[in-house]
């Protein structure tokens, strides 16, 4: 076997993930025709098959799940390489991949993407948005660079970098501005609407108001804070957002905004990265600049 390709390693691996071959195409941005003949070429060169074909996904045979185990420590090395080769330049530079979950992603990025063009001119970002296990498991991969997250993840083979404490704010219908603020305890009693399971934030709020993870929540989640918000405003119910999406959520829908009393609920925001990354000491510039391209606390919200 002597005709293997880095860029074959990398289709399989997308096949892999993905079970079918118009996403995994997708993913990799070539066309489905063209990943069939890389993967079949892959086939023949290794003398077996990878996957069972079927009529709507694909699946990984006996080989190519032992296959599968080795194409990742190679891609892997293979990636280090080009990771030793950036720290030894000093400053970042090329390809880099950052992670940042939905309840962040849009009220940071706008800033945080033209801060890092005038800091890192010669850096070529590329963004993932998805939830906090993706993104871990993406780092444990070698998918992306770092990941901005709640903190703590609590991964031994991560490094945690705390950057800013943000606090949750009560979203009410416009008609309810100027009542008393509900406790923990009285907001548990009222319709209280909460992202879809897998968010963060989800668990965060759920552990303020002293829920259970098993609560019932008669199909009023939401996929994102600009949905709960919008929920809100026709009426359905409350929600609690971070601060920071204050500015973008709150003037799209007839909503009140208000702080709860101290102790306020708050989330840790971080930057998280693999220890053995040799990127480490650029990483912890790129945190200096996510830290202070940080927004200010939102304005309108009530006491």
């Amino acid at each position: 076997m002597t005709n293997l390709t880095i860029k074959q390693l990398r289709y399989f691996e997308a096949l892999a993930e993905q079970g079918h071959f118009g996403r995994a195409a997708a993913t990799c941005s070539i066309s489905q025709p063209a990943l069939s003949v890389q993967i079949k070429d892959l086939e023949t060169e290794l003398g077996a098959a990878l996957f069972e074909r079927g009529p709507r996904q694909v699946r990984l045979t006996s080989f190519g799940k032992e296959f599968a185990l080795r194409v990742r420590d190679i891609l892997q090395a293979f990636d280090a390489l080009g990771d030793f080769a950036r720290a030894a330049q000093g400053q970042l530079s090329g390809r880099f991949r950052l992670g940042v979950i939905p309840t962040i992603a849009p009220y940071l990025l706008p800033t945080l993407i033209g801060d890092l063009a005038r800091s890192n001119p010669a850096l070529d970002l590329h963004v993932r948005e998805t939830l906090t296990p993706r993104l871990v498991q993406g780092l444990h991969r070698g998918e992306i660079d770092t990941a901005i997250v709640a903190l703590p993840i609590s991964e031994p083979a991560f490094t945690e970098i705390p950057l800013f404490t943000e606090n949750f704010v009560l979203v009410r219908p416009l008609d309810d501005a100027g009542k008393p603020v509900p406790s923990a305890t009285a907001l548990r009693e009222m319709r209280l609407l909460l992202l879809e399971e897998g968010h963060c934030f989800r668990d965060q709020a759920l552990s303020f108001c002293n829920h259970g993870p098993a609560l019932p929540r008669d199909g009023l989640d939401g996929s994102s804070l600009a949905t709960l918000v919008q929920m809100v405003g026709a009426g359905i119910g409350v929600t609690m957002i971070p601060e920071m999406a204050m500015a973008v959520e709150a003037r799209s829908a007839p909503v009140d905004c208000a702080r709860f009393s101290n102790p306020q609920p708050q989330r840790t925001i971080g930057m998280i990265w693999r220890k053995t990354n040799p990127l480490a000491p650029q990483l912890m510039e790129i945190a200096e600049v996510v830290r202070h391209c940080t927004l200010e606390p939102a304005a309108g919200v009530s006491a």
